[in-house]
Formats: C-alpha cells, sequence, structure tokens
C-alpha cells in the first residue's frame, strides 16, 4: 500500500478523535452552503450537494447543523465565495494540491504562499502539479468492515475501480480500507457500498496520485507540519500529496 494513503488513513482516524470538532464542522457547513447555493437546495436534485451531505454524516455532523448551512445559502451567504485550488511542491519535491473556498482571494494566496514558503515548500502556478493527479471518487472504510478480498468483491460489485487494503498489523484503529471509483459515479458506488458494508468513514471527490515521491525522516516531519498548518488554515478545505513513506518513517513520526 502507497505510504500517503496509509498515513491519510491514519491521520483521519486520529482527526476523527483529536481534530477540534468545531473546525471540521465549519469546513463541512461551508462546502455544503457553497454547494447549495451553487445548485438546488435539495440533496437529491444536487450532486455535489448530494456528496457534501453525505460526507457531513459519515464524519458525525449533526443533522442540525447540516440543516442550517443549507439554510444559509437560501438567505444568501455562500454567494462571495470563490473555488481556488493552488499547486506547488513540498519538502523532498512533494507534488501538492491546495483546495480552498475563500470570499477573499488575495488574503488566501497569501496565507498558502507564506506557509509554503515557511515549511520548505514552494507555491507554483495553477496546473503545475495537477497532471500528476487523477480526479476520483474515494471511500474510507475501516479494517473492522472486513478482509481484503471481502471488500474488494463487495467493491467491484458496486463498480469501484480499485481497492487499497492495510491490515494495520491486527489494529483495526490504525489498517483500512480505500476504495476508488470514477468521479462521477461516488454516489452510486457508496450508496451501494453502505448497503453491503455499512456506512463508510468517508466518501468524497480526491486526488489520487499517479506516482509517489519518498521522503526520509526529516522530510517527513516538515512535510507534516506544512500540511497541519495548511489545514488549520479556515479557508483551505482540503490538502494533497504525493509522498511515499516507508513504516519506518512513519513509526519515527508516530513516536514524537
Amino acid at each position: 500500500m502507497a505510504g500517503h494513503s496509509k498515513w491519510a488513513n491514519i491521520q483521519h482516524r486520529k482527526g476523527r478523535q483529536d481534530k477540534l470538532r468545531s473546525k471540521l464542522f465549519s469546513k463541512l457547513s461551508k462546502e455544503i452552503t457553497v454547494a447549495a447555493k451553487m445548485g438546488d437546495p435539495d440533496p437529491d436534485k444536487n450532486p455535489r450537494l448530494r456528496l457534501a451531505v453525505r460526507e457531513a454524516k459519515s464524519q458525525s455532523m449533526p443533522k442540525d447543523n447540516i440543516d442550517r448551512a443549507i439554510k444559509k445559502s437560501q438567505a444568501g451567504e455562500g454567494e462571495d465565495y470563490e473555488e481556488i485550488r493552488y499547486e506547488g511542491y513540498g519538502p523532498g519535491g512533494v507534488a501538492m494540491i491546495v483546495e480552498a473556498l475563500t470570499d477573499n482571494r488575495n488574503r488566501t494566496a497569501s496565507t498558502v504562499r507564506s506557509t509554503f514558503s515557511k515549511n520548505g515548500g514552494n507555491l507554483g502556478e495553477t496546473g503545475s502539479v495537477g497532471f500528476m493527479f487523477d480526479r476520483v471518487g474515494q471511500i474510507l472504510y475501516p479494517a473492522s468492515a472486513g478482509d481484503a478480498d471481502t471488500i474488494f468483491e463487495a467493491a467491484i460489485e458496486a463498480g469501484a475501480e480499485d481497492v487499497e487494503s492495510d491490515p494495520g498489523d491486527g489494529d483495526e484503529n490504525e489498517g483500512g480500507h480505500t476504495i476508488y471509483c470514477d468521479a462521477n459515479d461516488l454516489n452510486d458506488v457508496s450508496t451501494a457500498l453502505e448497503e453491503s458494508l455499512g456506512e463508510p468513514e468517508s466518501a468524497k471527490l480526491a486526488w489520487r496520485p499517479q506516482t509517489t515521491s519518498p521522503v526520509d525522516v526529516e522530510q517527513a516531519r516538515t512535510l507534516m507540519k506544512l500540511i497541519d498548518v495548511l489545514e488549520d488554515d479556515d479557508d483551505v478545505q482540503n490538502v494533497t500529496a504525493n509522498f511515499e513513506m516507508s513504516d519506518e518513517v512513519m513509526a519515527a513520526l508516530a513516536d514524537e
């Protein structure tokens, strides 16, 4: 399994326990509001909103919060938000994509550029690394959902294209299954999987790296700092990087 995916799984589960819920819910709410503003406020008639609501539910966001975010779109909120994608390189030549929703392009651009430069990275032009990633649907399940063969069969039956499974050395809190499908099929595939495997930990559009860049401990340490600072920014919705991290490097970081 690619190191970036394994670390993403570990960070995803760690985040659900440790990350401030208010910040996570704030970002989910912003996506719901913008999605509802750009289309129909009814999730059944708005694919983007449907996926945003599904992701919010997978993160245990209360229904009242979801309804409130949709209502904000009808009250005029969300109309000033602009979707921006930043691309650049982190420590060790790692390619990175940063997705933001902002009401102030200059503020966000300045913050993202400064964060890259202060943490061993360089912000590039739009398109500078995007060609190194594929836009896909990504669905996460914990190791407890089933063994690799069971998950693979269920995923293919549901219309998925690929599955990466990590047993987590017997620790279900660290292992997991990452299921990939065509971006346009995400809602159908995740719905079918929910019927056979139960509710996923996450179901959303993502950038999947075509190749990965290995990082050593020092590069990984700086890279994780860069990612953490970016994700802590209220304007930043998602950060994707194509790093490859060995078990030894992950173990060294985990001990810090």
